[in-house]
């Protein structure tokens, strides 16, 4: 079963994930989406079933639903994703380290505070 963002940004039609959706749940415009996930905008719109849209929105998306999973609030894990400085990371954001390509530490990050370790 998946978490509620997920079911939120999960495109109905198409079965994956929705760039819209999420851009819409994370209050972000398509250029913001298209900065953070480094995808054109224009791909992100015109082919959102493709592999690349769907790992890299798809990534955006997991780090969103794990947080939520910990913090135990969809609107929280938004604004923990876009402004909380994650002192790990010298004082970026999610949003930040994931812009940069860094997404993978970030879900790593997410594991160990689920595992109970300090973030």
């Amino acid at each position: 079963m998946l978490g509620d963002f997920l079911e939120r940004v999960v495109d109905p039609q198409g079965g994956g994930l929705s760039p819209d959706r999420v851009g819409d749940a994370l209050k972000m415009s398509v250029a913001d989406m298209s900065r953070v996930t480094r995808l054109h905008r224009n791909t992100l719109t015109r082919t959102p079933g493709s592999p690349s849209v769907q790992a890299r929105v798809g990534e955006v998306a997991r780090i969103v639903a794990q947080a939520a999973e910990i913090i135990g609030d969809d609107a929280r894990a938004v604004v923990w994703f876009r402004h909380q400085p994650l002192t790990a990371f010298d004082g970026a954001t999610a949003e930040e380290l994931v812009s940069a390509g860094r997404g993978g530490a970030v879900l790593k990050h997410l594991d160990t505070l689920a595992d109970g370790g300090y973030a």
